[in-house]
């Protein structure tokens, strides 16, 4: 469960897109565009060129987070399948593959996908190694920081033809993410912990998008000494670092959570859960690596400077 955590964070949630980010096929946007049956070829995250016969028609995702991209790029329809973590309108009605690192192959084979996007797990090539003995495309992934966000929209809209759409989609989301920054360039930056996991106590490393989502949003990540991505601390640390916020990405379950962290012995003791300086933010937003960066930046920002500000 905790790899699962360090990887995806979070369950997978659907959101509006800005209209620039939205549009139709590539083709018809630009005639210059490659044919719908001119193949395309481009590295992946572990470094491999992958080739397809023509731009993807029939697409698995096993990451959330690139679920949620391919959505973005108007790419849903060619979704095939979703894995248990992806939820919303759009997967809803798809197949379960089962998990994003232990999908069921049988299962990926009948769906006769042009490419699997999987996750680039360093040293853990079993799955892929299996699926391209079987004649299927694997695309990795990598989704730890932001420059890996952006340039999984690059490579995406590459496999599916739409380049342009991936060029207004990337381009949008850097307009708010600054946008986000200027709101808050004037005021303090408070220190956060950012909580990963609670027993043992699991955070965001600086190279994490989380990290970087807590800076665009005018906080300092009070664990940016860390080499680890998602280091284990210890709570006499944390105690020790008295960090100004106390971050908690909730879903259902949220309100149990964060009154669990506020009677528990050492977390009492922060003087952010005391002074109520305890905020949570949307686990399905905060904790997806993907498309939805800016909101992920807007809600963090929305927790650690509730004060009225000019937007």
């Amino acid at each position: 469960m905790r790899l699962a955590v360090c990887r995806s964070l979070a369950l997978a949630a659907l959101a509006a897109l800005p209209a620039a980010c939205g549009g139709g096929d590539d083709r018809a946007a630009r005639p210059s565009a490659a044919p719908a049956d001119s193949s395309v070829s481009v590295v992946d995250d572990a470094g491999r060129r992958v080739t397809l016969a023509h731009p993807a028609r029939r697409i698995i995702a096993l990451v959330p987070a690139v679920t949620e991209t391919v959505i973005a790029l108007g790419a849903g329809d060619r979704l095939v399948a979703r894995t248990d973590y992806d939820r919303g309108a759009a997967v809803e009605r798809l197949p379960s593959v089962g998990g994003g690192l232990d999908p069921s192959v049988e299962t990926i084979v009948s769906l006769r996908p042009d490419v699997v996007l999987g996750w680039e797990t360093s040293g853990r090539t079993e799955l892929r190694d299996r699926l391209i003995a079987l004649g299927i495309a694997v695309f990795a992934v990598k989704t730890e920081d932001t420059t890996d966000v952006f340039r999984s929209i690059r490579n995406l809209g590459a496999l599916t033809a739409r380049r342009r759409t991936a060029d207004s989609l990337a381009a949008a989301i850097r307009g708010e993410l600054d946008a986000v920054r200027a709101s808050v360039a004037d005021r303090p930056h408070p220190s956060v912990f950012f909580l990963v996991w609670n027993d043992p106590p699991m955070t965001a490393g600086p190279r994490t998008f989380v990290s970087h989502v807590i800076e665009v949003a005018g906080g300092r990540n009070v664990f940016a000494d860390q080499a680890a991505l998602w280091p284990n601390v210890s709570l006499e640390e944390i105690v020790r670092r008295q960090p100004d916020f106390l971050v908690v990405p909730v879903g259902e379950q949220g309100a149990v959570r964060m009154e669990a962290l506020r009677t528990a012995p050492g977390w009492r003791e922060l003087r952010a859960v005391r002074e109520g300086r305890m905020v949570s933010v949307p686990a399905q937003v905060v904790n997806q690596p993907g498309p939805h960066l800016a909101e992920a930046a807007r809600a963090m920002r929305d927790a650690i400077h509730p004060a009225p500000r000019g937007r």
